[in-house]
C-alpha cells in the first residue's frame, strides 16, 4: 500500500495498528520522498536509510506479535542538536563530529513509544538564527517558496513536517525556534514548558531558555507527538507536573479571556509589525471572538525582560563553543557573542536568573486578567534566502530583531506557546500566530488551538508538491 504523504501522525499509527500497511513500507516510501526533496529542500543533515530500515523491521515483527505502542513502526525526524545513538551531533556546525553512544532522552522515549527515527534535521550553527543555512550544509528552503527560508533554527524539521516528508518532527526552541519556522512553514509548532522534554545529557540548554517541542501540521499530531516525548531523566533539574496533551485536543476550552498583544517586548532595537501579519493576526483574533471567546487589546507587563536574555543566551553559547572540537571554523558571529557570553557569565548571568521569579510574578498577575495572550509570531513574513547569511554581527540581530520580536520572552519564562497558522501574506508566504499561556498551560492552549483548526482547517492547504522536487537556480 502506498501511504499518502498527507497521512498524519495519528493517522500513521493506526494503519499501522490496523495492519493496512507495514513499518517497512512507509519507511522506504518516506526515505524515497527525502531523497527525492534533499536537493531542492535540503532539509536533512542525516538520513539513517539501513538504520531505519532494520528499525522498521523490528516494529514490523512487535506489530505482527500484537504488540502496541502510541507510535509503533511511525517514521519521525528530530533536529539535529539531540543524540541519537550511533549519528554524530554536528548542531549545524562545520567539521567530522564523532557518533554519539546513546541516545539523548527525548529520542529514547521517541524510540520507547515505538517511533522509526528516519534522519536527523539541518539546523543553523547552535540554533542561534531564524534561518536555516550554513557552510556545513547549505541551504534548507521552504516547500511554500524555495526562494524563502522555512525559518530556524528548527528549519529543516518545519520544511520536512510541512513538505509532508515525515507526519511530525522534534525542533528545539530557545528564542520561538519551533513557533518561527512553524509559523513560516504553515505548521502547528508547540514550545512546551521548560523539563516538559527532557534536553538531556544537559539539565539545561542554554541557561534554561531553549527547550524540546514538536512541530506537526495537526494540533492533535504536535500533541501526540509532545505526549511520546515527554517525560524525564532521573537527573533532569525541571520536572514539570505531567499534562496529558493529546486528551486537552477536542476539549472545549470554554469561553477565555484573551489578550490580543501586538506590540513588541522590549528590545534594545527597532521592530515593526508588517502591516500584512497585523492583519492576519487581527483576523484570528475576530475568528476568536466569533467562537464566543472576549477578546481585547492588552499586552503583558514585560518591562526590561530582554536585559535578562542576552546573559543566559550568550553564556549558554559559550558553554557550547568552548566544547566544540573546531572551533576555527565557526561563524564569527557565533565567536563574537560566545565572548560576549564569557563577559556576561558570573555576576550578569547570577542576576539574568535571579530576575526569572520576578517576572514570574509580575507577567503572572496578568493571567489574574487574561487566560491566553494572542500574538504575532513574528513581524514579518520569511526572508528570502540568504539575506542574513553573510551579515556582521550587529547586522544579522538588527534583521532577526526586525523580524522576529516576540517569541523569546516566554523562553525566558520557560512557559507554553503553541503557534498556529494565520494565513499567508504577500503572494503566498505563510505566517502565525502564538497562543502564549502561564506555568503548565498546554492543555488550555491545545484545546484552543484545536477549536480554531475545526473551523479554520488549515492542514488542507499544501504546498506545491513541485516545489520539494525541483532544484531552484542557485
Amino acid at each position: 500500500m502506498t501511504h499518502d504523504r498527507s497521512a498524519g501522525l495519528a493517522e500513521t499509527a493506526r494503519a499501522l495498528a490496523d495492519g493496512t500497511t507495514t513499518s517497512r513500507a512507509l519507511v522506504e516510501q518516506t526515505l524515497a520522498r527525502i531523497e527525492t526533496s534533499q536537493g531542492a529542500l535540503n532539509a536533512f543533515r542525516i538520513v539513517r536509510t539501513q538504520a531505519a530500515l532494520a528499525e522498521a523491521e523490528a516494529a514490523d515483527a512487535q506489530l505482527a506479535a500484537g504488540t502496541r505502542k502510541p507510535l509503533l513502526g511511525v517514521p519521525v525526524a528530530v533536529k539535529d542538536d539531540m543524540d541519537v545513538a550511533g549519528e554524530p551531533t554536528a548542531f549545524g556546525c562545520q567539521g567530522e563530529f564523532p557518533a554519539v553512544a546513546r541516545d539523548g532522552e527525548a529520542v529514547r522515549r521517541l524510540r520507547a513509544a515505538g517511533a522509526v527515527i528516519v534522519g536527523k534535521t539541518n539546523t543553523c550553527e547552535f540554533g542561534q538564527w531564524p534561518f536555516t543555512e550554513g557552510p556545513a550544509f547549505g541551504a534548507t528552503r521552504n516547500p511554500w517558496s524555495p526562494e524563502h527560508t522555512p525559518g530556524g533554527s528548527s528549519g529543516g524539521s518545519a520544511a520536512a513536517v510541512a513538505a509532508g516528508l515525515v507526519p511530525a518532527a522534534l525542533g528545539s526552541d530557545g528564542a520561538g525556534s519551533v513557533r518561527i519556522p512553524a509559523s513560516w512553514t504553515h505548521l502547528v509548532g508547540i514550545k512546551p514548558q521548560r523539563g516538559r522534554i527532557s534536553t538531556w545529557p544537559r539539565g539545561e540548554s542554554f541557561q534554561g531558555i531553549t527547550v524540546n517541542g514538536t512541530l506537526a501540521r495537526t494540533v492533535a499530531d504536535a500533541a501526540l507527538l509532545l505526549d511520546a516525548a515527554s517525560g524525564n531523566h532521573a537527573l533532569d533539574p525541571h520536572r514539570p507536573p505531567v499534562v496529558d496533551a493529546s486528551a486537552a485536543v477536542g476539549r472545549d476550552p470554554g469561553r477565555l479571556r484573551i489578550a490580543l498583544a501586538l506590540k513588541p517586548p522590549f528590545t534594545a532595537l527597532p521592530a515593526r509589525l508588517h502591516p500584512a501579519v497585523r492583519a492576519r493576526v487581527v483576523e484570528l483574533a475576530e475568528k476568536l471572538g466569533d467562537l464566543g471567546h472576549i477578546v481585547e487589546e492588552a499586552d503583558p507587563p514585560y518591562g526590561q525582560i530582554g536585559l535578562t536574555f542576552i546573559p543566559r543566551a550568550t553564556a549558554g553559547l559559550a558553554e557550547r563553543v568552548r566544547e566544540a572540537p573546531f572551533p576555527a571554523l565557526l561563524d564569527r558571529r557565533t565567536r563574537d557573542a560566545a565572548r560576549l557570553g564569557g563577559l556576561l557569565g558570573g555576576v550578569p548571568l547570577r542576576a539574568a536568573r535571579r530576575a526569572e521569579a520576578v517576572l514570574h510574578r509580575r507577567i503572572g498577575g496578568f493571567f489574574t486578567s487574561y487566560d491566553v495572550v494572542l500574538a504575532p509570531t513574528t513581524a514579518a513574513p520569511p526572508p528570502r534566502i540568504g539575506a542574513m547569511l553573510k551579515l556582521g554581527g550587529l547586522a544579522t540581530d538588527r534583521a532577526m530583531i526586525a523580524a522576529c520580536p516576540y517569541a523569546w520572552p516566554w523562553n525566558v519564562l520557560g512557559w507554553p506557546g503553541v503557534n498556529v497558522p494565520a494565513g499567508f501574506v504577500d503572494g503566498g508566504l505563510p505566517v502565525g500566530a502564538q497562543l502564549l499561556g502561564p506555568a503548565n498551560s498546554e492543555p488550555l492552549l491545545l484545546s484552543l488551538a484545536a477549536q480554531l483548526e475545526a473551523e479554520l482547517r488549515w492542514h488542507e492547504t499544501w504546498p506545491d508538491q513541485q516545489a520539494a522536487v525541483d532544484s531552484p537556480a542557485a
